[in-house]
């Protein structure tokens, strides 16, 4: 298990490239973010080198975020941007040396049967549109299932849905991101959840979080998912993707309470 800081949502009191200095002063050796766009791949890989820092996940383009975006690849009006969004992110997972991208689904009005129908339908086409074009790229293409509190009208939401898909796509190089805190939110029990899920081989990525407000991940939940991540032999990353409640390193006492200190090459807080 190694734990990689999520730099869209740690360290925010920094400027972005500041982060990747400050998760390593922390004892971070991997990192993550959702969109690293805004700068150029060039730049952000020669930083983390720098830093001692390997990046190991980030998103692919998910269209207008201001605006609500949330994803391209459930609407069928978007299949060219959604195509122009994947090249764009193999090009940075190339450069950052990247190997799991995520690919996030999008929002549908879910009271109209119709238009949830037609976004499942564009979804998997686009899916496996991603899979067969990219068969060559050393990268795994993440699903994953987010809570419909936080992001409403979002189509993914049950780990059991992301599963079947993937078995009906049967495509190697697709994969599911399990964030813990979008278990819980939608569904409890991330320990029955791993259990079920982890063997698999499906689950590529993990990511956790405090339930319900999404803050540092709380003792009394995570030194039980550390003993059941040891037990199944998980030997994965593990995204830190909270709000810290405070400043981020001051909040990073939760690594040794639950035992995730030990996923850590060197941890100084």
């Amino acid at each position: 298990m190694k734990l990689a800081a999520n730099l869209s949502w740690l360290y925010t009191e920094l400027d972005f490239l500041a982060r990747i200095e400050a998760c390593a002063e922390d004892g971070f050796r991997h990192a993550e973010c959702m969109f690293p766009y805004d700068y150029s791949a060039e730049l952000l890989r020669d930083k983390a080198g720098e830093a001692g820092v390997q990046w190991v996940l980030i998103n692919a383009p998910a269209g207008n975020w201001i605006n609500g975006d949330r994803g391209l690849a459930v609407e069928p009006a978007r299949r060219d941007e959604f195509k122009r969004s994947i090249e764009q992110a193999v090009r940075y997972a190339a450069t950052l040396g990247v190997r799991k991208v995520h690919v996030l689904a999008g929002v549908v009005d879910l009271s109209d049967a119709r238009a949830v129908q037609s976004a499942r339908a564009c979804y998997a086409e686009n899916l496996n549109w991603l899979a067969s074009s990219m068969r060559d790229e050393p990268v795994d293409w993440l699903i994953e299932p987010i809570n419909r509190v936080d992001v409403p009208g979002y189509l993914l939401s049950h780990q059991a849905d992301a599963h079947d898909l993937l078995i009906d796509l049967n495509q190697v190089n697709l994969g599911v991101q399990m964030d813990l805190y979008h278990v819980e939110r939608t569904e409890g029990n991330a320990l029955d959840a791993l259990g079920r899920y982890l063997p698999t081989g499906r689950v590529k990525h993990l990511q956790i979080a405090g339930v319900p407000d999404r803050d540092e991940p709380d003792e009394s939940v995570y030194s039980g998912i550390h003993a059941k991540l040891k037990t199944l032999n998980y030997n994965g990353h593990i995204g830190c993707e909270y709000r810290p409640k405070a400043g981020t390193r001051d909040g990073l006492g939760w690594i040794r309470s639950t035992g995730f200190s030990g996923t850590m090459e060197s941890f100084e807080p």
